[in-house]
């Protein structure tokens, strides 16, 4: 059992560096498995191919993530309405700080999604949490209206691109590998200007 997790072991190092230097599409099996000190048959015994292996990798890390976004998006939608002007920058602050966090301790894994997975499944992270982040914009825009505090319409093309720069934003403070003490202190000023932002856009 030992030399299993050994071997194991072997072949995520080995993995992990040559998808940090090359990115998926570019990386070779063959390196891997030459580095990893086995041959192609015995690796097959492991993985069936490269794609199950980059997903072996990361795949638990990007459900983390997008689960914890997700999650603070439901748990902000279920607080009554008259309170979320109050709560919104709390809940949002709590979220962000918990993906930070997660990815400064899997800083590795969290790279290989953010630089290194075009040509997987995985290389939507950000596309992904843009959708959830319109998707609740539009959700407390109507909650705004019923509070009789209407915030008018904003052209979806702004939108988008607002939403997508503020999260390439922040994992840019993970692509940089920022010591930590900084990128705290970065995403809470980050979180006071897109706040401050979008309450100016919102007419609040």
């Amino acid at each position: 059992m030992d030399g299993n997790r050994t071997t194991l072991q072997r072949i995520h190092q080995a993995a992990k560096t040559e998808f940090l230097e090359k990115g998926y599409k570019d990386a070779s099996l063959r390196n891997i498995v030459k580095t990893a000190g086995m041959t192609t048959g015995a690796f097959y015994g492991y993985y069936r191919s490269k794609e199950e292996l980059f997903e072996a990798l990361v795949g638990k890390h990007y459900d983390y993530i997008l689960t914890c976004f997700k999650k603070a998006q439901q748990e902000f939608s279920k607080i009554p309405h008259e309170q979320q002007p109050e709560v919104m920058s709390d809940i949002s602050g709590k979220c962000m700080f918990e993906m930070l966090h997660y990815a400064y301790r899997h800083l590795e894994e969290c790279k290989l999604i953010l630089c290194c997975s075009e040509g997987t499944k995985f290389s939507g992270l950000i596309d992904e949490m843009v959708e959830i982040e319109v998707e609740a914009t539009h959700s407390y825009q109507k909650v705004l209206e019923e509070l009789g505090r209407p915030s008018p319409k904003i052209d979806p093309v702004l939108e988008h691109i607002l939403i997508t720069g503020m999260f390439h934003t922040f994992f840019e403070l993970v692509i940089h590998e920022m010591p930590l003490e900084n990128a705290e202190n970065y995403v809470k000023e980050m979180r006071i200007f897109y706040t401050a932002g979008w309450m100016k856009i919102m007419g609040q």
